[in-house]
């Protein structure tokens, strides 16, 4: 088995960030067919049936990869159990991206994308008329090839040099001064 070449972490990140702008709306893949990401945008003719809007974008905070899914969707479509629940569309959504990124990932890098699910997906549906409403879903992942990059959400640690650490416990505010000669305000 041949040994894994150590990628840096800056490295990690622009393949994530080239993956994932590889998922434009009308985007071929090498043969000249559209890209299957698992969105709903992709399924019927784009000629004759109603376009969906949806897409997805991805962040990085620390070592955690967010990946936000937006979609247009019918009032009835929220409600109807004809696929499951709405959180488990959302879910199986979320793993397709995924699915979809770590494969542009390894084709851009030459290099497999480790990531691990942190909670489940996190749903917002805004209605915007009586018809139609908006779903705004995210799901978090830790990025397990990144190696050097400390995570966002660890609080940070006292690092004060020592110099800077003894004048500041010399202290002085709001004392006064030894001397200072002016009588007190009553």
């Amino acid at each position: 088995m041949p040994k894994k070449e150590k990628t840096n972490d800056l490295e990690v990140i622009r393949g994530i960030a080239q993956a994932a702008a590889s998922a434009y709306d009308g985007a071929l893949d090498d043969e000249g067919n559209p890209l299957e990401i698992g969105l709903k945008r992709e399924e019927g003719n784009p000629l004759i049936d109603k376009r969906i809007m949806d897409g997805f974008k991805v962040k990085i905070n620390g070592t955690t990869l967010i990946v936000t899914y937006h979609s247009d969707l019918l009032l009835k479509d929220v409600y109807a159990n004809k696929k499951g629940s709405l959180e488990d569309e959302l879910e199986q959504t979320m793993v397709d991206i995924v699915k979809f990124l770590k494969k542009q990932y390894r084709k851009i890098t030459k290099n497999t994308l480790s990531l691990k699910e942190k909670g489940e997906v996190d749903a917002m549906v805004q209605t915007t008329s009586r018809v139609r409403v908006f779903v705004t879903a995210s799901k978090m992942y830790e990025i397990q090839n990144l190696s050097g990059v400390e995570d966002a959400e660890v609080p940070s640690e006292d690092t004060l040099e020592v110099s800077f650490k003894k004048f500041l416990d010399q202290g002085g505010l709001g004392t006064k001064a030894k001397n200072d000669k002016r009588k007190a305000e009553s």
